[in-house]
């Protein structure tokens, strides 16, 4: 799509980087009929729900809206903020936003002195969308400013420039509202409404930001293909159709390279299963063979799609591996942050956006935090339904639910597995006193996914969420979970990890509770594969692993892996094969402190777990 739009001031703002694309051979595609269905349920059109009564509110304010869009419409002022501070960060043991500005005699974060008395950078933006297009230029050209919008008014837009309904962020820009919309025209070309730009730092208070829609990938992947290497469960499933696809632009080389690819990840997490850092199939020999051979890289970036934004040619100089992930040109329908840009959503709604890619609501690969926000109905095609993140994310006091990632990651989604591109590192994410419920997904993570990165869970509620495949509530793959004061509870996977499911990660869960989970196949309260998890202080009861052949209600440790509980109980669970509480596999290790308990499970407590009365 070709989108010759400037911007009102006549220059050109910049386009959003796009992650470098390349084919690769994807197996398995026999699920599309199942990804379509849930796809369409997610989709923006065909949502007729509403946010619960506990949630931000979808309904018309009491003042009345009004409604123009970027054509014209009725300016009228806005009415002004109370003027109060932003909130002050939430958990004082967060460090990702120990550099925030605003205190007299402090420096700007973005280098300025910040002197500037806030009043005389302020901006009433009237109920206007060109109005406010021409405010954010005239923002980004003047070091920044304080944009109030209009009360009540929704700012309909209905063209864009490079894919982005609003100017990109360059400077430190605030835009407050109160009962304030910025959406997109539902009969508009797709876009989406708000990107920030490196070196760029957003503040949104008091806004909805709804619509945004970016366009989906013409090529679809299967859910079980896509997670074929990280689970021993879907190998065996994907293993068929791997020497279907022959025909492919490249004849014959990565149809052959991939399943053996997916073979050597066994390998090479038992070679480095003793490592105290992640372990993972990316950091083999080979990725890591490509990230250092620059003829490679080169050769990869000549074939690649073309990026969005002004990059340096390819014949420039030698090509590097970025040190960064970069966003595709389809991620974030909401909000997209680049690398080095920052964002702070504040007392606001992302809802209703759609995401060709990954991160229906916001696609964080910069620094973003979240507080007192809800983000709700929206969809992504691939990764992160409500959030998709590969940078810092601080997420508190806020709602995250009724979101769908296609692939993985319902609610949120820290990083990407391989489908059509390289995977996407996660990177940090920190979850404080906030609720992730009835998010859905076809594969990996009903409401939490991570790949590759650091998750962590505090004193948070995840609840009601759905997948496919494994992690109803949270799924980890080559990554670290902390779960802390959190709750875990009546979340439901079809096959394994009703509420937890961690692949060759590293996961320690204190003083939680793992209930009333519901698997289709085994460990309903907590799957363990080939990863080593500790749970103190923590209960994992009343769990249900109800397949036919469903062993382990509470926990199922395979073959490699290692679960350690420390004054923890497991009681009340069941499943339809003994043992109702822990069954650990041949090859796998078990260890139970003085202190806890296995107790009232159904049909029989454990199997080969040492101290534990079957």
């Amino acid at each position: 799509m070709s989108n010759d739009v400037t911007s009102t001031d006549g220059g050109a703002s910049a386009p959003p980087p796009t992650r470098r694309r390349r084919a690769l051979w994807v197996a398995g595609v026999a699920g599309l009929t199942g990804v379509v269905g849930l796809a369409a349920l997610g989709g923006v059109a065909a949502r007729d729900d509403k946010p619960k009564a506990d949630q931000v509110s979808d309904a018309q304010p009491s003042t009345k809206r009004q409604n123009v869009s970027d054509d014209g419409g009725a300016a009228k002022g806005g009415a002004k903020d109370d003027g109060g501070q932003d909130d002050e960060w939430s958990g004082d043991d967060w460090g990702g936003f120990d550099d925030r500005s605003g205190k007299d005699g402090e420096e700007r974060r973005d280098g300025k002195d910040g002197k500037h008395d806030e009043k005389d950078r302020t901006k009433q933006v009237p109920c206007d969308s060109d109005k406010l297009i021409q405010a954010i230029t005239f923002a980004n050209n003047e070091d920044g400013g304080v944009l109030e919008l209009a009360k009540g008014c929704t700012y309909t837009l209905t063209r864009n420039q490079d894919g982005n309904g609003l100017p990109v962020i360059t400077e430190h820009i605030t835009l407050k509202g109160e009962h304030t919309t910025i959406g997109r025209e539902a009969t508009a070309d797709y876009f989406r409404i708000l990107n920030v730009g490196a070196g760029g730092q957003l503040t949104l208070k008091g806004l909805s930001i709804r619509g945004g829609q970016t366009l989906q990938s013409p090529m679809t992947a299967d859910p079980a293909t896509v997670w074929a290497p990280y689970s021993a469960q879907v190998r065996p499933a994907a293993a068929k159709p791997a020497a279907k696809p022959a025909a492919t632009d490249a004849p014959g080389a990565k149809p052959a390279a991939k399943p053996a690819a997916a073979a050597a990840k066994p390998a090479a997490k038992a070679a480095t299963k003793a490592a105290p850092t992640k372990t993972t199939a990316k950091a083999a020999p080979a990725k890591a063979a490509a990230k250092a051979a620059p003829a490679k890289a080169a050769a990869k970036a000549a074939t690649a799609k073309p990026v969005a934004a002004a990059a340096k040619p390819v014949g420039a100089g030698p090509a590097v591996a970025p040190l960064v992930e970069q966003p595709g040109f389809t991620d974030g329908a909401g909000v997209l942050v680049q690398p080095g840009g920052r964002a702070e959503i504040l007392d606001s709604e992302l809802f209703y956006n759609q995401s060709g890619g990954n991160g229906g609501g916001l696609a964080n690969f910069g620094s973003t935090r979240l507080s007192k926000t809800t983000v709700a109905h929206n969809t992504a095609f691939f990764f992160g339904g409500g959030i998709f993140n590969a940078g810092v994310l601080q997420v508190d006091e806020s709602k995250i639910t009724d979101n769908t990632g296609i692939i993985g990651g319902g609610g949120i989604s820290n990083g990407a597995a391989e489908i059509f591109t390289e995977e996407v590192d996660g990177g940090s994410v920190w979850v404080y006193k906030s609720e992730v419920t009835d998010n859905e997904t076809l594969g990996f993570g009903g409401g939490v996914l991570d790949v590759e990165g650091t998750t962590t869970l505090h004193q948070t509620t995840v609840r009601d969420n759905t997948a496919v495949l494994d992690g109803g509530g949270v799924a980890v793959a080559d990554s670290q979970l902390t779960l802390k004061d959190a709750t875990v509870v009546k979340n439901s996977a079809a096959r394994s990890g009703g509420g937890v499911a961690a692949f060759d990660s590293v996961a320690t869960i204190e003083n939680s509770r793992i209930n009333d989970n519901t698997a289709g196949s085994s460990g309903a309260g907590l799957f363990n594969e080939e990863s080593v998890t500790t749970l103190r202080d923590s209960e994992v009861s009343g769990n249900r692993a109800v397949g036919p052949f469903a062993r382990g209600g509470g926990i199922l440790n395979t073959e490699g892996g290692e679960v350690t509980l420390h004054r923890t109980k497991v009681a009340y669970n069941f499943s339809t094969l003994e043992p109702g509480g822990i069954f650990n596999s041949l090859g796998g290790t078990v260890r139970l402190d003085d202190d806890s308990a296995v107790t009232a499970n159904r049909p029989t407590n454990c199997f080969n777990v040492l101290d534990c009365f079957a």
